[in-house]
C-alpha cells in the first residue's frame, strides 16, 4: 500500500457537476482529491481488506440475531423499549438490507482494524462506486495509469443486483433531508441504480413525507410511500414524532429498523465481547463514567457519534485529541487506540463497503488529523501488481 502523486484531469470539476457530484468542495477546500491516489496489491485487497469485511459482516449478522432476543441488550445500545417490537419484527421477518460501510485503520502490513460499522446511513457512497472508477477508466485511457490497473470496486454493480431483489411493481421512494447536497447526492445515485432494473424510484425531501387518516406516510400527492429509503437515522427517528407513526405506517424501510442495533457504537463492546481477540477487532468496552480522563492507549467515542463529532482519545504517550460536537448527552464506550496509518502529512481511514451481504469495494478518506471528520479528503484508489 503507497500513496502516489499523479497528474489531475484538468476537467475533473466539470466532468463532477455532469456527474451529479455536486459536493467535489466543500467550503472551499478539495473534499475530492485526486492529485494523489492509494495503490494496493491483489493479495492486500483480497487477504487484508475484502475477506474480513466479509467476516466481519456475518459477525455483525450473529450479533444482531443475539441482540433481538435480549431485552438487556436492547437496553443497553440505548434503543427505546417503544421500539423494541419494531425491531425485532423487522430482523425476524427478514425486513431487506441494502448497504453498510466498515471503517479500518490499515497500513498495508497488518491486520486491518475495524473503527465502527455505519450499518444505517453511510454516505461517500457515490464518490467510491462511480465516481473513482471513472477515475480509473479515464486515468487508464489518458495513459496515466497501466490498462492493466483496476479498483476493489463492484459497489455500482452490485447495487443494481440488490435493487433487482426488490419488487418493480412498488414506486420506492428515496428520501434526504432538503438541506444536504450530500445526502442528495448519494440518494440520487442509488434512485439511478434502481432504476437500472425498472423501478420506480422517486425523491422525496424527508421534511415533505406526510401522514393521512389512516395512518399511512404520504407524499405530497397523497400516495402511499410503501417503500422508503431514508437517509435519516433510527436514533433520530425514535424520539421524533415521525417515529411514533413507524409501527402502524405499513411502510418497509431501507434501511430496516434491526439496523439501528449495528449503527451505533455500542455494538462495538458486544461485538468483542462475542468474538474477543478477533484479529480485526480492537478490545473495546462500555464506558462506565464518562466524566472521567480518558486512560492512556484508548479512544472515547459516543454512542451515536457521526464523522468524528465528540471523540476524544488519550495516545499511549499521554497526547489528548478531541472534537467538539452535539454527542453530549449519550452512552459512551471507550475503544482501545489503534492509530491511522500516516502518508505523508496525512491520516488514512479505508471504508469498506457492503452491498446486501457482499463485500463490494473501498474508499479512502485521508486528513491532516488522526480523527477523520465530515470534511475529510476523498482519494481513489488503484490496484495493480
Amino acid at each position: 500500500m503507497k500513496k502516489i502523486s499523479i497528474e489531475e484531469r484538468p476537467d475533473w470539476r466539470q466532468t463532477a457537476e455532469r456527474e451529479g457530484f455536486n459536493f467535489h468542495t466543500i467550503d472551499g477546500e478539495r473534499y475530492w482529491d485526486e492529485r494523489g491516489y492509494y495503490l494496493f496489491t491483489e493479495q492486500q485487497i483480497t487477504r487484508d481488506l475484502e475477506e474480513p469485511t466479509q467476516q466481519l459482516h456475518q459477525m455483525c449478522l450473529d450479533a444482531v440475531a443475539r441482540v433481538v432476543d435480549s431485552e438487556e441488550l436492547l437496553r443497553q445500545l440505548a434503543i427505546p423499549e417503544a421500539f423494541f417490537d419494531v425491531i425485532q419484527t423487522s430482523w425476524k421477518q427478514g425486513h431487506p438490507h441494502l448497504y453498510a460501510r466498515f471503517d479500518f485503520a490499515y497500513d498495508g502490513t497488518g491486520p486491518a482494524k475495524m473503527y465502527e460499522i455505519n450499518a444505517d446511513t453511510p454516505t461517500s457512497l457515490m464518490e467510491a462506486g462511480a465516481f473513482q472508477l471513472l477515475w480509473l477508466e479515464e486515468q487508464m485511457a489518458r495513459g496515466i495509469l497501466p490498462v492493466r490497473a483496476t479498483q476493489f470496486n463492484s459497489i455500482a454493480e452490485d447495487l443494481v443486483r440488490a435493487f433487482a431483489e426488490f419488487s418493480a411493481q412498488t414506486p420506492f421512494y428515496f428520501s434526504a433531508m432538503s438541506g444536504s447536497v450530500e445526502d442528495r447526492g448519494t440518494t440520487d445515485f442509488l434512485r439511478r441504480m434502481a432504476a437500472h432494473v425498472g423501478i420506480d424510484a422517486r425523491h422525496i425531501d424527508i421534511e415533505d413525507i406526510g401522514l393521512d387518516a389512516d395512518g399511512r406516510f404520504v407524499d405530497l400527492q397523497g400516495g402511499w410511500i410503501e417503500r422508503l429509503f431514508k437517509l435519516h437515522a433510527w436514533e433520530h427517528i425514535f424520539h421524533e414524532e415521525f417515529g411514533r407513526h413507524v409501527p402502524a405506517s405499513g411502510t418497509q424501510f431501507v434501511e430496516p429498523a434491526w439496523k439501528a442495533i449495528l449503527s451505533n457504537k455500542g455494538i462495538l463492546p458486544l461485538l468483542w465481547q462475542f468474538n474477543e481477540g478477533h484479529p480485526n477487532l480492537l478490545p473495546s468496552s462500555v464506558d462506565l463514567d464518562s466524566t472521567k480522563p480518558v486512560p492512556k492507549g484508548w479512544v472515547r467515542k459516543p454512542y451515536f457519534s457521526r464523522e468524528g463529532a465528540n471523540i476524544e482519545m488519550r495516545t499511549p504517550g499521554d497526547q489528548v485529541i478531541a472534537v467538539d460536537g452535539p454527542y453530549t448527552d449519550a452512552p459512551y464506550i471507550l475503544q482501545a487506540y489503534s492509530p491511522l496509518p500516516k502518508f505523508g502529512d496525512s491520516y488514512t481511514l479505508i471504508g469498506s463497503w457492503v452491498i446486501g451481504d457482499l463485500a463490494s469495494g473501498i474508499g479512502i478518506r485521508e486528513d491532516d488529523s488522526l480523527i477523520t471528520k465530515d470534511t475529510s479528503r476523498f482519494l481513489p484508489h488503484a490496484v495493480i501488481d
